[in-house]
């Protein structure tokens, strides 16, 4: 009997191209996948993991990751975690097939487990390792200081090292045009320092409804770096705006004390970065986004945006009143009240709470008699509605006579640096 085999028909080449690239496709995106927590760094050079490290003297020196000296070595690996979200070091020692007894007798340590403990996403750890034994570990515990542990002989040793930065003051000037943010980050103002901007003068300027063309801002303010590398900005020392023709200047002091520039109440009682997005003097122009109607001032904010109380005071009346739909009222002594109109709901506070200014009350809705999301706000003294833009509001506690030398040694400089640097003529308030 005669076997016969057919053979079998040759592949088409634009068949096997495309096969190969599928493969080629699948492994990149492996590989991708692993990178986002898992990244190997061949940086070296390092206090944990020094060049005079007992490697293998024909171990090949190339570029780090920052572009230090690095040493390799075989079986040796220095590698780099990205947190992910959920991480534990458990899970992560077991993604990097490092002993988990190594683990186990490092957060036997004093003091170590606390430190290493809890992750955040995104922050970076360091390993060094070989075949799958740990011999160093590196974190940030905080802006200044790391954690570093490192192997000796069969156990481990743990020391936290200062990390000093370096501090500048810096000063940015800018002239708004089109919006606080565009302004100030054309400045070089962080978003940050823009919303710390606008908190340290909230009960002297509406940023929501307030600004006008060729306001300007003049901002002294720390920068602050770590081993050259620009890392983050620091407090707003001294600041200066210039709004409508008003000008307003606030310095830092930190002293016995101290001295604060809040007063008592704020301009506008919603926060500037609840709707600045998209924040233009257009769309914030008084005839375009405010309505004068009973009295009050109208916000145009999308449902949902959170309500603040404009100042410290007892909750009087919460519930629905005619046409304010759900409304608040708060008493804050002195004969001054304010009302917050057309909420969509109530925070979880009762008739007669004591609430703080900046607390949450509610949140901007449209019902009652309202043609759009909006929150209708009224602010009452003595029985009598007046603009709350346009009322002088109570100053800030002054400062201890005491003090008063101090202070003016301490902040006399900002002040006449703000004012060299923004030199224009204005009508003071």
């Amino acid at each position: 009997m005669t076997l016969v085999f057919d053979s079998p028909s040759p592949v088409p080449r634009t068949i096997r191209l495309a096969q190969g690239l599928a493969c080629l496709s699948v492994a990149w995106a492996a590989l991708h996948s692993a990178r986002e927590s898992t990244t190997p760094a061949l940086n070296l050079e390092h206090t944990l993991f020094p060049a005079s490290n007992t490697l293998a003297a024909s171990a090949s020196s190339q570029a780090g990751m920052d572009g230090l000296p690095a040493i390799t070595a075989p079986g040796l690996a220095s590698i780099e975690v990205i947190v992910q979200r959920n991480d534990t070091l458990d899970r992560i020692f077991r993604r990097l097939q490092i002993s988990l007894a190594d683990l186990a007798n490092i957060r036997a340590l004093a003091g170590v487990r606390a430190l290493l403990d809890r992750l955040s996403p995104g922050e970076h750890l360091k390993f060094l390792q070989r075949d799958g034994s740990l011999l160093g570990l590196t974190r940030n515990v905080s802006f200044t200081q790391q954690l570093e542990v490192r192997r000796r002989g069969e156990a481990f040793e743990a020391t936290v090292v200062a990390q000093p930065v370096e501090t500048q003051v810096s000063v940015a000037h800018g002239v708004i045009d089109s919006s606080l943010f565009e302004s100030a980050n054309d400045a070089g103002l962080s978003d940050a320092l823009v919303l710390k901007l606008a908190k340290i003068f909230a009960s002297d300027i509406d940023f929501v409804i307030g600004l006008r063309a060729d306001d300007e801002f003049t901002v002294e303010y720390e920068r602050i770096s770590q081993n050259g590398q620009y890392i983050k900005d620091g407090e707003i020392l001294a600041a200066r705006f210039l709004n409508q023709g008003h000008e307003y200047l606030a310095v830092r002091y930190v002293g016995p004390g101290g001295r604060s520039v809040q007063k008592a109440f704020v301009r506008a009682p919603l926060e500037f970065q609840r709707i600045s997005s998209g924040f233009s003097l257009a769309r914030l122009h008084p005839i375009l986004n405010t309505i004068r109607a009973h009295q009050g001032t109208d916000y145009a904010a999308a449902i949902g945006t959170p309500v603040h109380a404009a100042g410290s005071g007892r909750l009087s009346f919460r519930g629905v009143k005619g046409g304010y739909g759900n409304v608040i009222e708060i008493e804050h002594g002195n004969g001054i009240e304010t009302v917050y109109g057309h909420l969509s709901r109530f925070a979880p506070l009762r008739s007669g709470a004591q609430v703080q200014q900046g607390e949450t009350i509610g949140y901007v809705g449209m019902t009652g008699l309202a043609t759009g999301p909006h929150l209708h706000f009224e602010f009452h003294v003595n029985g009598r509605s007046v603009d709350p833009q346009k009322y002088q509001l109570p100053d800030a506690q002054p400062i201890d006579p005491s003090l008063r030398a101090d202070f003016d040694n301490a902040t006399s400089a900002l002040l006449s640096g703000l004012r060299a640097s923004g030199a224009t003529d204005v009508v003071a308030r």
